[in-house]
Protein backbone atom coordinates (compact mmCIF):
# COMPACT_ATOMS: atom_id res chain seq x y z
CA UNK A 1 0.00 0.00 0.00
CA UNK A 2 3.14 2.65 0.83
CA UNK A 3 3.40 2.69 -2.86
CA UNK A 4 0.00 4.39 -3.30
CA UNK A 5 0.99 7.22 -1.42
CA UNK A 6 3.05 8.68 -4.19
CA UNK A 7 -0.09 8.96 -6.46
CA UNK A 8 -3.77 9.81 -5.90
CA UNK A 9 -5.38 7.16 -5.30
CA UNK A 10 -9.11 6.14 -3.55
CA UNK A 11 -8.99 5.20 0.08
CA UNK A 12 -12.15 2.75 -0.05
CA UNK A 13 -11.27 1.00 -3.66
CA UNK A 14 -7.91 0.32 -1.85
CA UNK A 15 -9.06 -2.54 0.65
CA UNK A 16 -11.36 -4.91 0.01
CA UNK A 17 -13.99 -6.53 2.41
CA UNK A 18 -13.22 -10.48 3.72
CA UNK A 19 -16.19 -12.51 4.90
CA UNK A 20 -16.77 -12.75 8.63
CA UNK A 21 -13.37 -10.87 9.06
CA UNK A 22 -12.09 -7.35 9.85
CA UNK A 23 -9.41 -6.46 7.53
CA UNK A 24 -6.71 -3.68 8.12
CA UNK A 25 -4.24 -1.30 5.85
CA UNK A 26 -1.70 0.38 6.68
CA UNK A 27 -0.84 3.52 4.54
CA UNK A 28 1.37 5.51 6.35
CA UNK A 29 2.80 5.45 9.50
CA UNK A 30 5.84 7.63 11.07
CA UNK A 31 6.50 9.75 14.17
CA UNK A 32 3.66 12.12 14.23
CA UNK A 33 1.05 8.93 13.75
CA UNK A 34 -0.46 6.68 11.24
CA UNK A 35 -3.25 6.18 9.14
CA UNK A 36 -4.89 3.00 8.80
CA UNK A 37 -7.71 1.55 6.04
CA UNK A 38 -10.63 -0.82 7.55
CA UNK A 39 -13.32 -2.93 6.20
CA UNK A 40 -15.19 -4.70 8.56
CA UNK A 41 -17.85 -7.32 7.41
CA UNK A 42 -21.33 -7.71 8.99
CA UNK A 43 -21.39 -8.28 12.51
CA UNK A 44 -17.59 -7.88 13.27
CA UNK A 45 -16.52 -5.29 15.97
CA UNK A 46 -13.58 -4.44 18.19
CA UNK A 47 -14.28 -4.24 21.73
CA UNK A 48 -14.68 -1.56 23.67
CA UNK A 49 -10.65 0.03 24.50
CA UNK A 50 -8.68 2.96 24.77
CA UNK A 51 -5.80 4.42 22.46
CA UNK A 52 -3.23 7.07 24.19
CA UNK A 53 -3.97 9.43 21.37
CA UNK A 54 -6.63 10.56 19.12
CA UNK A 55 -7.86 9.42 16.46
CA UNK A 56 -9.83 10.38 13.73
CA UNK A 57 -12.42 7.83 12.44
CA UNK A 58 -13.68 8.30 8.47
CA UNK A 59 -16.21 6.23 7.31
CA UNK A 60 -16.03 5.39 3.67
CA UNK A 61 -18.24 2.89 2.84
CA UNK A 62 -21.42 1.67 4.34
CA UNK A 63 -22.55 2.55 8.47
CA UNK A 64 -20.39 2.30 11.91
CA UNK A 65 -22.11 1.91 15.19
CA UNK A 66 -19.00 3.74 16.83
CA UNK A 67 -19.43 4.25 20.54
CA UNK A 68 -17.64 7.01 22.79
CA UNK A 69 -17.62 6.98 26.23
CA UNK A 70 -21.21 6.35 26.89
CA UNK A 71 -22.69 7.35 23.59
CA UNK A 72 -23.38 5.59 20.68
CA UNK A 73 -23.28 7.15 17.08
CA UNK A 74 -24.25 6.11 14.04
CA UNK A 75 -21.71 7.23 11.29
CA UNK A 76 -22.28 7.05 7.93
CA UNK A 77 -20.20 7.56 4.14
CA UNK A 78 -18.53 10.48 4.15
CA UNK A 79 -18.95 11.01 7.74
CA UNK A 80 -15.99 11.55 10.51
CA UNK A 81 -15.91 11.03 14.00
CA UNK A 82 -12.88 12.12 16.40
CA UNK A 83 -12.46 9.09 19.09
CA UNK A 84 -9.87 11.40 22.00
CA UNK A 85 -6.97 9.80 23.56
CA UNK A 86 -7.82 7.50 26.94
CA UNK A 87 -11.65 7.71 26.45
CA UNK A 88 -13.17 4.11 25.90
CA UNK A 89 -14.36 3.64 22.16
CA UNK A 90 -16.27 0.13 20.17
CA UNK A 91 -16.92 -0.35 16.86
CA UNK A 92 -19.74 -2.63 15.32
CA UNK A 93 -20.75 -3.51 12.37
CA UNK A 94 -24.52 -3.59 12.08
CA UNK A 95 -23.52 -3.97 7.94
CA UNK A 96 -20.62 -4.18 6.63
CA UNK A 97 -18.45 -0.86 6.42
CA UNK A 98 -14.81 0.44 5.38
CA UNK A 99 -12.64 3.16 7.12
CA UNK A 100 -10.06 4.99 7.71
CA UNK A 101 -8.18 5.89 10.53
CA UNK A 102 -5.78 8.60 11.64
CA UNK A 103 -4.24 8.33 14.73
CA UNK A 104 -2.24 11.50 15.78
CA UNK A 105 0.45 11.46 18.12
CA UNK A 106 0.91 14.26 20.60
CA UNK A 107 2.68 15.60 23.19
Amino acid sequence: MNTLIKAPFIAKDSIDYANASIVSQQVIKNSAGNITLFSFDQDQQLSEHTAPFDAVCQILDGEAEIRIADQTYLVKEGEMVVMPANVPHALYAKRRFKMMLTMIKGN
